[in-house]
């Protein structure tokens, strides 16, 4: 019964806070205005900048910052027990998550779109651009090896997931087409599409698992090649030609059908939980610890990095370049902001109690192996007494994948996504979906929106090497062909670097990996800053974000020193002098951007930033008098 009240409780809570308090956010503070211009139609080109209902732009936004960090950090951090991750989740979704999210989204739309690096130049100062656009470089960097590690780790793991995902790709650009060079009709085709999906997830896990291990002969991860550093050049390929394609082509057809694939994976999920719960079959008390008592020594204190590991789900600085990189450059009017962004984050918020539920009371409904290989292979209970075929459940079932005795430095990426797919396949069965199919579709459920994630990510590196190469004048950089290779060529070097001899290359992410909790949470806190400086010079409250700000700023710097100089695992005593010198330079840029706000702050309230140059009409082309090779640099002075 607690599982079905906390399942309950949290979506009618997300439901209250929506109509409450970002309602009070979007009239009271932003007072957005249906009549305002915005960015889609003042630079409207059809490649990045298109005015989109706001029903599809909430697709791309949701699919983009959802991706699997709403599902891994939940799935580690239950690790430190079930309540604190859904204390955090809770409350840091609706009071610094979603104000993130939408306050960086408005920001951005007042300001032709730019990202929050550019904006931060003239609200703040112009050497806090650079150091934001630094920090965005590297943590861009960290996403695209990781991501990519992610996604083809899944493809590794669970080939049945491969035909789905990959069939997706020409059905939207066959939608994108259909309504943007047809003037075709969008959600008939799009539902379409998401049957054929469903359709060859039956496909994938019954007859046609696209397996390279078994296919080649090779290793999951290991020597070169292996199957996840194949997977992981073509997803970079991928990425490449998406992110230079224009939006309608593939980026918006194919997140909205991504959309659609939430939406009814969630309801599942959720009415999973709710017939598990109310039948007795998911107890969250007697399947995970709520506060965990015996963590073990290697494990990080969960004053910081609880705030660190759950990030999307809760706050996450990644959001902030989406909303200011893509989804600003796309809202057809301001009033949608409130629905794109700050909606957007409580229904990812809803998703991670879905997934801390599904690893705990989920995980706790039984164990399952994975027996046989092809398309032969089932899924049998794990039976905990041979003599009395009694099937492994419970706290001796979340122990398999939650074990202490491990330790926390044994908890593998599998581990990690295994917990949710397993857990949320469990809830599935209850109703009446077999096993099989139920892990093939929650597994198709994380690659599909790892994907989405990583070529927004490439189109976002995209825009901050042009931002950097306009600075700096170095012209190659700033076409957008160039950058986009640059951005995938240092995501293929990184990967191709093996974290540990048994991983082998594909593993690279894993190096940096360490780095990017504290970094990407620490852009939180700037995006925070640059918001409430844009607040501050128009003399609003500033009370509401200023809190989430300091937050976000202690807690990422507090994470990343005990890092680099606790005295038994900390960077400087294990001489690990890679991590420690990115650690050094993150913090570093991080204190000075913090010195140079708190220097201007008392010249800050009632003072409005430097006006942005004219628009231009340049044919049927509206530019700039002054661009920037990303954004082509302008906006309202609003």
């Amino acid at each position: 019964m607690l599982t079905l009240l906390i399942a309950v409780g949290a979506f009618v809570g997300y439901i209250v806070a929506y109509h409450t308090y970002g309602h009070w956010l979007s009239k009271k503070i932003f007072n957005l205005d249906s009549e305002a211009d915005v960015p889609s139609r003042q630079l409207q080109d059809n490649v990045d900048f298109v005015p989109t209902k706001k029903e599809v732009i909430f697709g791309h936004h949701f699919t983009s910052i959802a991706g699997t960090g709403p599902i891994v950090g939940p799935a580690i951090a239950v690790f430190w027990g079930w309540l604190p991750a859904l204390l955090w989740v809770l409350l840091g979704s609706i009071f610094i998550g979603a104000v993130h999210d939408f306050g960086a989204l408005v920001v951005s739309m007042r300001n032709r779109g730019q990202t929050v690096g550019e904006v931060a130049g003239r609200l703040i100062t112009p050497r806090a651009r650079i150091l934001f656009l630094l920090i965005l470089l590297l943590a861009l960097t960290i996403v695209l090896a990781i991501f990519g590690l992610v996604i083809a780790s899944v493809f590794a793991i669970y080939p049945e997931t491969v035909l789905s995902v990959w069939i997706e790709i020409p059905l939207a650009v066959a939608i994108g087409i259909w309504v943007y060079r047809k003037n075709g009709g969008l959600l008939i085709p799009s539902l379409l599409a998401l049957g054929i999906m469903y359709i060859a997830i039956y496909l994938g896990a019954y007859y046609f698992p696209i397996d390279f291990s078994e296919l080649f002969g090779i290793e999951t991860m290991g020597a070169f090649p292996n199957a996840v550093i194949i997977w992981t050049f073509i997803l970079l390929v991928y990425c490449a030609v998406a992110s230079v394609l224009p939006v309608w082509v593939l980026l918006q057809p194919r997140d909205y059908i991504n959309s659609h694939q939430l939406v009814l994976a969630l309801g599942l999920l959720l009415l999973g939980v709710i017939v598990a719960g109310a039948t007795g079959q998911a107890d969250l008390s007697g399947s995970a610890p709520m506060v965990a008592s015996d963590i073990p020594a290697d494990a990080p204190p969960i004053w910081p990095f609880l705030f660190i590991t759950i990030a999307c789900g809760a706050c996450s600085g990644f959001h902030c370049l989406v909303s200011s990189g893509t989804s600003s450059k796309q809202v057809e009017t301001e009033v949608d902001a409130k629905y794109v962004g700050y909606g957007a984050m409580l229904l990812e918020g809803g998703l991670a109690v879905i997934v801390i539920l599904a690893c705990c009371a989920g995980v706790g409904m039984g164990k399952f192996d994975r027996v046989g290989t092809g398309a032969a292979f089932q899924y049998e209970p794990h039976v905990a007494n041979e003599a009395t075929g009694e099937q492994l459940a419970g706290v001796a079932a979340w122990n398999t994948r939650y074990d202490t005795a491990r330790g926390w430095n044994a908890f593998r990426l599998g581990d990690k996504v295994g917990a949710f797919v397993e857990g949320g396949a469990n809830f599935l069965t209850t109703l009446g979906i077999p096993l099989k199919f139920g892990i093939a579709m929650v597994a198709v459920l994380v690659a599909s929106f790892a994907a989405t994630t990583l070529d927004t990510a490439t189109r976002l590196q995209r825009y901050v090497i042009q931002e950097l190469a306009t600075t700096i004048n170095f012209k190659p950089a700033t076409n957008k062909y160039f950058a986009t290779a640059l951005a995938v060529t240092m995501a293929a070097l990184l990967a191709l670097v093996p974290a540990t001899e048994a991983a082998g290359p594909g593993s690279g992410g894993l190096l940096l990996w360490p780095l990017f909790g504290a970094t990407n949470q620490l852009l939180a806190g700037l995006a925070f800053m640059v918001v409430v400086f844009y607040l501050l010079r128009r003399d609003k409250p500033i009370a509401f974000a200023v809190v989430p700000m300091i937050i976000m700023l202690i807690m990422p710097a507090w994470a990343m020193l005990w890092q680099m100089f606790n005295p038994e695992t900390g960077w400087w005593f294990q001489r690990d002098y890679l991590l420690l010198g990115f650690g050094l330079a993150i913090t570093g840029l991080q204190f000075w951007m913090v010195i140079e706000a708190f220097l201007l702050w008392p010249k800050a309230r009632g003072v409005l930033e430097e006006a942005l140059p004219p628009l231009e009409r340049v044919g049927s082309q509206t530019s700039m008098a002054t661009t920037s090779a990303a954004t082509a640099a302008g906006g309202p002075n609003c």
